[in-house]
């Protein structure tokens, strides 16, 4: 046996124990709302610093979008304060809805938004405009603004998300 059919021999049987996000939404939920709210501000700021200040997101001066994985039953909503962007307590003006994975599939850009929207992978809701100008935003941001190793960690783990996910479904 070669060390490539090894390893595809392999692969689906670790990724068939790599439980699909809906087990885990319990998990997810014990993590203080605290917590989760500095680490995605955390990872907005390294991740869209140089949009911030290029003028790219100045369109989110005083809106609010939403971010929901539904089968992790989370749901942020970002604002811009000042030259940061925030998790907020407030209503959302629109809402992109979508499976962690697809989420992820997006942010690492494995697949590209109007794939995932046109498969109805995501949605988004409320304010399409709002959520049109944030789909345009990030596509227009270059990838290499991205720190080299959260673009690895993002890649990565949407690649092992989308195998996994396959995986599940093949039975």
């Amino acid at each position: 046996m070669t060390l490539s059919t090894f390893i595809d021999t392999l692969v689906p049987r670790l990724l068939r124990h790599v439980p699909p996000p809906r087990r885990i939404a319990q998990l997810s939920r014990v993590v203080p709302r605290r917590l989760q709210h500095a680490t995605l501000e955390k990872a907005m700021a390294r991740v869209l610093g140089s949009a911030l200040r290029d003028g790219s997101l100045d369109f989110m001066h005083g809106r609010r979008l939403g971010v929901e994985m539904t089968d992790l039953g989370l749901c942020w909503v970002v604002a811009r304060e000042g030259e940061v962007l925030r998790v907020v307590e407030d209503e959302p003006e629109a809402i992109v809805r979508g499976s962690a994975t697809d989420l992820l599939l997006l942010a690492g850009r494995l697949e590209d938004a109007d794939t995932l929207f046109f498969q109805r992978a995501l949605v988004l809701t409320g304010d399409t405009e709002l959520g049109l100008m944030a789909r345009n935003a990030l596509e227009r941001m270059p990838w290499e603004s991205v720190p080299l190793g959260l673009r690895i960690l993002l890649h990565r783990g949407a690649g092992v998300a989308q195998r996994a996910r396959a995986v599940h479904r093949a039975g």
